[in-house]
């Protein structure tokens, strides 16, 4: 795997091969797996991720702990009214995230794309692509997908997932560069433009801190999964706009895990600062904490 954005944007320009041909070479290197069997596994990871994001679409949710349901029925009543200031699709797709955050709170099944906490972002975009383009191939959604692992394992070269380490920009952040990587794929993008959306996303939500109140994943982690969805979005069409990154893409990264390191304890995943320490996120975590040792 080529890790610099220059060596990678020159090979694949010489060798007239995208992003997930390389990741896809890769995979079948390190896994033994087939090409076949690859394809199934992530066509199963597309499956479950478009269920996560529509479970609770039109019904209520009811999580483990309760600190968030009904979250994503309530944005999808609101996009349905047509009165939003972001539009239709646009609060549909926030509602999309909610639905896999509130999955996996109830202990459903969910894709870690990359992590738990950040889960509900490129399901959500991927599902909204779906409604938007329902004669999308699977095949090509496959591709898709490759070309957000690709820009993971970037990331995970130079900085990484973990918001114990690195913050919910660690996690939200790199969802969202993922995703948006993948929509300018879907939306025959040049790789040159998927780095760039991928850098703009990370740029965007540098210096997000971890502070999970109670230190359960949902809140307030479904917001920045609603937020993650729309930072991939419009860093995507950003990107598609020629509007590029004039910080090369691993150097974002760098840049990530420079400020991750910078971050004090209290604000990486300890549920010790942020919003996790307010008034009200102490109260909280005293009574959940009070219930659950009856």
């Amino acid at each position: 795997m080529i890790y610099f954005t220059d060596e990678l944007l020159k090979y694949c320009e010489e060798n007239n091969t995208y992003l997930w041909e390389i990741v896809l070479e890769d995979e079948l290197e390190v896994s033994n797996d087939s090409k076949e069997e690859i394809y199934k596994k992530l066509s199963e990871m597309i499956e479950v991720m478009k269920n996560s994001a529509n479970t609770y679409l039109d019904k209520d949710s009811k999580t483990g702990f309760g600190l968030i349901d009904g979250y994503a029925k309530q944005a999808n009543e609101y996009a349905r009214k047509g009165n939003s200031f972001l539009g239709e699709k646009n609060v549909r797709t926030m509602a999309m995230a909610f639905s896999t955050l509130e999955l996996s709170s109830s202990m459903g099944r969910i894709v870690a794309s990359p992590t738990a906490g950040s889960s509900g972002i490129i399901p959500a975009v991927i599902a909204r692509y779906r409604m938007e383009e329902p004669d999308v191939t699977d095949e090509k959604l496959i591709e898709a997908l490759l070309t957000a692992v690709g820009v993971g394992k970037i990331i995970g070269r130079f900085a990484n997932f973990s918001g114990a380490e690195g913050g919910c920009q660690a996690e939200c952040g790199s969802a969202a560069a993922m995703a948006s990587s993948a929509l300018v794929y879907l939306k025959d993008g040049s790789l040159e433009e998927s780095l760039n959306a991928a850098s703009i996303a990370i740029v965007n939500i540098l210096g997000l801190v971890c502070d999970p109140v109670a230190g359960l994943v949902e809140y307030p982690c479904t917001f920045r999964n609603a937020s993650g969805a729309i930072n991939a979005i419009l860093s995507a069409d950003l990107a598609m706009a020629g509007i590029k990154s004039l910080v090369p893409f691993e150097e974002v990264c760098q840049a990530l895990n420079d400020v991750g390191e910078s971050m004090s304890f209290r604000l990486k995943e300890t549920a010790l600062g942020g919003i996790a320490a307010t008034r009200t996120g102490e109260r909280i975590k005293k009574e959940f904490y009070e219930k659950h040792n009856e």
